[in-house]
């Protein structure tokens, strides 16, 4: 069913999608992973509308939004024409935000491994309490402890992005990326911008401050407020 009731505006520079749809697993957090980016997005001036039907991903249905977020999103979302879309609103200066299975989704489709930087592999079972560090934008070496469901991704995207932080595979079991195990960042493609986290698996990671600001970053970053991420 359709989520989208009304017709999309010609013009919402102050909008921003996110996009929930799953054809894969489904994560319980979506409700919260939605209210925290409208509450975030709203100190931004910006305003949130939330779906699932992936007939907005058309040249006119995307250019009403600044940015559009994938939270959560599992598995094939969009069919080719929907994909060739979406494509040529990011190298044509749109903003893309991936939240933690936005990485487990769309895998027979070269263009969004890219946009997203690197595929879900697998992850420890359970959820994970794991050392996190920042790079970059004046945080060089902060950390913190999170505990969330940590993944493995299928390459280290860190040849094609700029990465934001890293887990510590030390601080937790189960990490099969190495010394180097990136788990947040960013990049530009064509004219337009990408951002990804892979926190957001559990509901309550959306309330620690940690988490808050990287995607106050993220989001502003995404719809170009910001030319660092």
């Amino acid at each position: 069913m359709a989520l989208f009731l009304l017709p999309w505006p010609a013009v919402a520079d102050d909008a921003i999608l996110v996009f929930t749809r799953t054809s894969k697993f489904r994560h319980d957090s979506i409700p919260v992973a939605v209210d925290t980016l409208r509450s975030l997005a709203s100190e931004q001036g910006l305003r949130v509308v939330h779906g699932e039907d992936s007939a907005v991903f058309t040249g006119e249905g995307l250019s009403a939004y600044r940015a559009v977020v994938f939270a959560n999103t599992t598995g094939d979302v969009l069919d080719e024409a929907q994909q060739a879309a979406f494509k040529d609103y990011i190298e044509g200066g749109g903003g893309y935000l991936g939240l933690h299975a936005a990485a487990d989704t769309e895998y027979d489709w070269p263009f969004y491994g890219e946009l997203v930087g690197a595929w879900f592999h697998k992850h420890p079972p359970g959820l994970q309490t794991a050392k996190v560090t920042l790079h970059g934008g004046g945080h060089e070496g902060r950390q913190w402890s999170i505990t969330d469901e940590i993944y493995n991704y299928r390459r280290n995207p860190r040849p094609w992005v700029q990465v934001l932080a890293t887990v510590d595979e030390a601080s937790y079991p189960g990490g099969t990326m190495g010394a180097d195990h990136p788990i947040t960042w960013c990049r530009p493609m064509g004219r337009g911008r990408s951002w990804y986290t892979g926190f957001g698996h559990d509901a309550a990671v959306y309330a620690d401050p940690h988490v808050r600001a990287l995607l106050r970053r993220g989001l502003a970053y995404a719809v170009g407020t910001s030319p660092h991420c």
